[in-house]
């Protein structure tokens, strides 16, 4: 992360457990914006000093609506974004919980359910 320190405008944090801001607000150039749409169980620890020296911006949102949504898999999809996921299948499920609760998670879950169901043919 070092390599990235002042490169960033805008970071999006979906982290929905407790984790430091410190290290993700020091990514932003001056100016930048940090929109956390996570619900962690427990307050965020906001230090306040990296913001206001380097005006920078906190806030949040719940993520839009499906005309939100499908502007923003649009938006990604003409600019080439995808995010780093770690791809199961619906009988691994149990596991990745087990996992979470451990915090052996690098990327966020995303169920491929397409495959997980058996064939109707």
């Amino acid at each position: 992360m070092q390599a990235a320190f002042g490169t960033m405008d805008y970071i999006i944090d979906t982290v929905s457990a407790v984790h430091p801001l410190a290290p993700l607000i020091s990514l932003l150039k001056l100016n930048g914006k940090l929109v956390t749409v996570g619900l962690p169980d427990k307050p965020l620890e906001l230090p306040i000093f990296p913001l206001v020296l380097g005006r920078k911006l906190v806030g949040g949102s719940d993520v839009g609506g499906m005309k939100e949504t499908q502007e923003m898999l649009d938006f990604c999809a003409m600019h080439n974004i995808a995010a780093d996921i770690e791809l199961i299948r619906m009988e691994e499920i149990n596991t990745a919980m087990e996992r979470l609760a451990k915090s052996d998670v690098k990327y966020r879950f995303v169920i491929d359910v397409g495959n997980s169901l058996p064939s109707r043919y």
